[in-house]
């Protein structure tokens, strides 16, 4: 894979009791050493301009000066120090480069994969949140819609939290479809399966809250079943993964238990999608927070880029993932043809 990187994301430092910390970049690295194929790219900073395509100008300005002036605590979870600036409209730039390789042909081998921080799948228009400051893979998204030929992006993430900012930013837009994976009931407390869009975007947003619990094999039945038809009866141009890895079984803040090759999988099953809908397919950083198993994470992405086949689930799955599945599928309108 190309991997989008840049030092100036180490810059964001958040303290030593932090979970969202530079090792995370730099155990990624590590990880990668021996990897055949990696291959990085520092791409440029976002600039302003491509940010407030997304988010509010005031925010955009409080947050530039809050960086100046020294940064801190905006909330009790996100933190900000004078680099944060500059590291933010980096990890910007980096996903808006991935979703321009992809859209320019870059695939199999090298498929693009921004390794941006902070993350961004929290921040909503006017304010930052649960650690993110500029929403990366919404930036990417519309940046592709207003500097390539792409018309429509798809974006799914399979984070342990629900993209709530992401969600709000396109809710009311038929252009980008969303589609969260996520733990239920846990921070922030958004994305229940009644959330599907309004508008012009009714329909355009699809919630799979996971029970505790749920791991590789009703992972695998929830693409199967809804991820994987909802995104091609959208049929986008461009698909952007935004790729949290604190849904792993060993993440310390998740309960729920996908492994590696569960990843590998999901991965793979992306992969595939992308090419029957003949979408450009790019990866973005989100969250991870166990470092070895963060790295392991990006790595086994990348192997199955390289050609490794993973572990696949088998078994029956969980009653409850079994009914959330159901329902969806005989309500959401992107699965019932409504």
């Amino acid at each position: 894979m190309r991997f989008g990187y840049s030092e100036t994301c180490l810059d964001h430092d958040t303290g030593d009791r932090h979970p969202e910390t530079p090792d995370r970049l730099r155990a990624i690295r590590e990880g990668l050493k021996r990897k055949h194929g990696v291959e990085y790219v520092d791409a440029d900073p976002a600039d302003v301009e491509t940010v407030t395509a997304i988010h509010d100008d005031d925010y955009v300005e409080e947050f530039r000066s809050f960086c100046a002036d020294g940064g801190g605590n905006w909330d009790p979870d996100t933190v900000a120090v004078e680099r944060t600036w500059d590291a933010a409209l980096q990890s910007a730039g980096l996903s808006a480069w991935a979703a321009e390789r992809a859209l320019a042909g870059d695939d199999d081998r090298s498929t693009p994969f921004a390794l941006g921080r902070p993350p961004g799948h929290h921040a909503v228009v006017d304010d930052a949140m649960g650690f993110c400051f500029v929403n990366n893979v919404a930036v990417a998204a519309q940046h592709a819609l207003e500097n390539t030929d792409a018309e429509s992006v798809a974006i799914v993430d399979w984070d342990v939290h629900h993209g709530n900012g992401t969600q709000d930013i396109f809710y009311e837009r038929e252009d980008v479809f969303f589609c969260s994976t996520h733990e239920e009931g846990i921070y922030p407390g958004t994305g229940g399966t009644g959330e599907t869009g309004t508008g012009d975007g009714e329909g355009a947003t699809l919630n799979l809250p996971m029970p505790a619990g749920a791991g590789d094999a009703e992972f695998a039945a929830a693409f199967e079943r809804a991820v994987e038809p909802a995104v091609e009866a959208f049929d986008p141009d461009l698909l952007l993964v935004s790729a949290g890895f604190d849904a792993h079984r060993h993440d310390p803040i998740s309960r729920l238990r996908v492994s590696t090759d569960g990843y590998g999988v999901l991965t793979g099953r992306l992969r595939d999608l992308a090419d029957r809908t003949g979408a450009a397919l790019a990866f973005v950083l989100e969250g991870g927070y166990g470092l070895d198993v963060l790295a392991e994470g990006v790595a086994m992405v990348h192997e199955v880029f390289d050609g490794l086949d993973p572990v696949q689930p088998d078994g029956d799955i969980d009653e409850d993932v079994e009914e959330l599945l159901t329902g969806v599928g005989s309500r959401h309108p992107l699965l019932t043809g409504i």
